[in-house]
């Protein structure tokens, strides 16, 4: 089990952890009942954070972010020495939580996309594992929401039994709900993102062999163009140029500059 702690990533504090320990941190919080705000991010997810110091504001102050993309975990080997022999991949992270809630009996919720995704995303799932407790699932509203309308959710979520909650309403929304659900809700909250969608069988993962080298999103890419050429052609190059500049101490990456948010970014 590797668990190295947070470690600067362009200013995003990214923990160097193996899917053993990430698990085992999430897992023993549900048993606790202890709140645990948790992300899986690859390149774009930590880009958000470069980009908007309150967005790194938030990122910061999560409890545990895992490399889901071979770029991050490269860059906590290249940076940090961490010697990660792999991510801990957002979808695959997912499905190693399911398998873990079943054998502990821990009721799991599933927050955010379409109905008829997680619908299906919920039948893969008992499918894959028959003892799940999948005790709730709420889409997203794709809109603002009321603060009346958010102690609905809270409560629906703590009547549903549930001690695990899988959010995927998409990079930076997702981080988001996480960062303001969490002192509200008692329990592990994890942004997992296109997992729903893979797992759902709505989109397509790349081959392994793709995932090994790190071009996943060259796979994602040529299935969204529209949606994601400014995501991959845009930010990865900028990454790179970025994380050169942190490795030879051109520039200094440092959570001085986070700025808090001045009020809550209701949506549901």
């Amino acid at each position: 089990m590797i668990d190295q702690g947070k470690k600067n990533v362009l200013g995003v504090h990214v923990n160097a952890v193996d899917y053993e320990a990430a698990v085992e941190k999430i897992i023993s919080a549900a048993k606790l009942s202890k709140p645990l705000a948790v992300s899986a991010l690859a390149v774009h997810g930590v880009m958000t954070g470069v980009l908007d110091a309150t967005h790194r504001y938030r990122l910061n102050h999560l409890d545990l972010i895992v490399p889901d993309g071979q770029p991050v975990r490269w860059a906590l080997n290249l940076l940090h020495k961490s010697h990660l022999p792999d991510r801990v991949y957002g979808p695959t992270l997912m499905l190693k939580l399911c398998e873990a809630a079943t054998a502990e009996g821990i009721p799991i919720y599933i927050y955010g996309s379409k109905l008829s995704t997680i619908e299906s995303l919920k039948s893969k799932l008992s499918s894959k594992f028959p003892e799940l407790n999948i005790v709730g699932m709420l889409p997203s509203k794709f809109r603002p929401i009321s603060i009346d309308e958010k102690k609905i959710i809270i409560n629906e979520i703590y009547r549903s039994g549930a001690k695990i909650v899988f959010v995927g309403l998409g990079c930076p929304r997702q981080e988001v709900w996480i960062y303001e659900y969490r002192s509200m809700l008692n329990m592990p909250l994890i942004a997992v993102g296109a997992a729903f969608d893979f797992h759902a069988g709505i989109l397509p993962q790349a081959p392994p062999v793709l995932q090994t080298y790190g071009l996943e999103w060259l796979f994602r890419l040529t299935n969204e163009p529209l949606r994601l050429w400014k995501r991959y052609l845009l930010l990865n190059p900028v990454y790179v140029f970025l994380l050169f500049l942190q490795k030879t101490w051109l520039k200094r990456f440092d959570s001085s500059g986070d700025v808090p948010p001045t009020s809550e970014m209701m949506f549901g």
